[in-house]
């Protein structure tokens, strides 16, 4: 089907003679057009998120509108539910389903350098644990050579086993280059999609849409569907103890950086720092969400989204819990024997997270962010359709 496309795509762009070309849908954005289109016939789903309101403001489904709403869903499972031509029906509407196929597709076909967007595919459980252990042993081996592996440190100073500017040398650039790959990504989405200029007022509407998962509640306040028909708000919060875990830890490191290089205060740094505190409580927010998206994941009905991209999923999860729990055993480990171990993993922990940010499922929030902005545009603009009906 790839190879079909691609030649299909070639073929027009040879016999254009420098026209304009449309873009050829994939068959996974064809079956999202399928299905928009008997959506859009019926309706009854317009109140539950900003994908139908959207959808309603169209009549043809573009590639570009087809990745835009794909990244406005938020796979909360309601429409599913409520549609009339669900499966078992003949027509088979399996909005969540099929947008989570085509978002994942968005993800690779952006993806820079795009040679490598096709890790998406193999960024799984597997992976993530495999790279942690082996950039763990290369970090233990590192200390064995120096002869601090195995060394008691000197109190509680973890820059006795990895000097300050190592660290820095080794963590900056990757996850310089996981922020330059991500914003080029989004920025090509973004030209995509049209989205109109931006006022605060709608800059506004899109982050509180962000910051509060407004559409993890279903439409109606009760929450998704996970595993049947009932509604439960277990997956909003824990996306929320996750999300805000990842934000206190990157407040936690940015506060640290600036007590390091402005006022010349090194770490360890103590319990009662403000560092310490982002830290703590960023590590315990991130442990109870990912553990809860786990086990929500293990449940989840196989309708409920793509199953090829649970691995992903569970990759992404495992990273960020093995970067806080081995964040808060290295806090309790200061002082003792165990402490160069201790960093060894979370250091591996902490690289593999930063070396598969921008080709995992971290990009779903990158995406759906612009996504929710665009939306927050247009829903302030006159719709079309109605002044033509009019």
């Amino acid at each position: 089907m790839q190879q079909l496309e691609a030649l299909t795509r070639q073929a027009c762009e040879q016999a254009s003679g420098g026209y304009a070309v449309i873009p050829i849908l994939s068959a996974k954005e064809a079956e999202v057009e399928r299905q928009m289109k008997i959506c859009n016939s019926c309706r009854y789903c317009e109140g539950f998120c900003a994908v139908f309101p959207a959808m309603t403001r169209r009549l043809e489904f573009g590639k570009a509108d087809i990745n835009y709403l794909a990244n406005l869903c938020h796979n909360c499972g309601a429409c599913l539910h409520a549609c009339q031509y669900a499966p078992p029906h003949e027509f088979a509407v399996n909005v969540p389903q099929a947008m989570a196929k085509v978002r994942v597709e968005t993800y690779a076909d952006y993806a820079w350098p795009p040679a490598l967007g096709a890790l998406y595919k193999r960024n799984g459980l597997f992976l993530a644990l495999a790279l942690v252990a082996g950039l763990t042993l290369f970090l233990m081996l590192a200390a064995w050579l120096q002869g601090s592996l195995l060394r008691a440190p000197s109190g509680a100073n973890f820059y006795s086993i990895f000097p300050h500017k190592l660290m820095a040398g080794l963590f900056a650039p990757i996850f310089l280059l996981a922020l330059l790959s991500l914003s080029l990504g989004v920025r090509r989405f973004w030209k995509d999609i049209s989205p109109g200029a931006a006022t605060a007022e709608a800059v506004g509407d899109a982050a509180d849409k962000v910051l509060r998962l407004k559409f993890l509640d279903g439409g109606h306040g009760e929450g998704c569907n996970n595993a049947n028909d009932s509604f439960t708000l277990a997956r909003r919060r824990f996306h929320h103890f996750t999300f805000y875990g990842f934000l206190l830890c990157l407040a936690a490191t940015s506060v640290a950086t600036l007590y390091h290089y402005l006022f010349g205060w090194e770490a360890p740094y103590g319990f009662t720092s403000l560092p310490k505190l982002l830290g703590i409580s960023g590590g315990v927010s991130l442990l109870i969400g990912t553990t809860g998206l786990f086990a929500l994941n293990l449940r989840r009905h196989p309708l409920q989204g793509d199953t090829a991209q649970r691995p992903m999923d569970r990759g992404f999860i495992a990273l960020l819990f093995l970067t806080a729990a081995s964040g808060l055993m290295l806090m309790l480990s200061r002082g003792t024997p165990a402490l160069p171990l201790t960093l060894c993993v979370h250091l591996g922990a902490v690289m593999a997270l930063f070396v598969t940010l921008p080709y995992g499922k971290f990009a779903h929030g990158i995406f759906r962010s612009a996504a929710l902005l665009k939306w927050a545009i247009e829903k302030r603009q006159p719709n079309s359709l109605k002044l033509s009906d009019d």
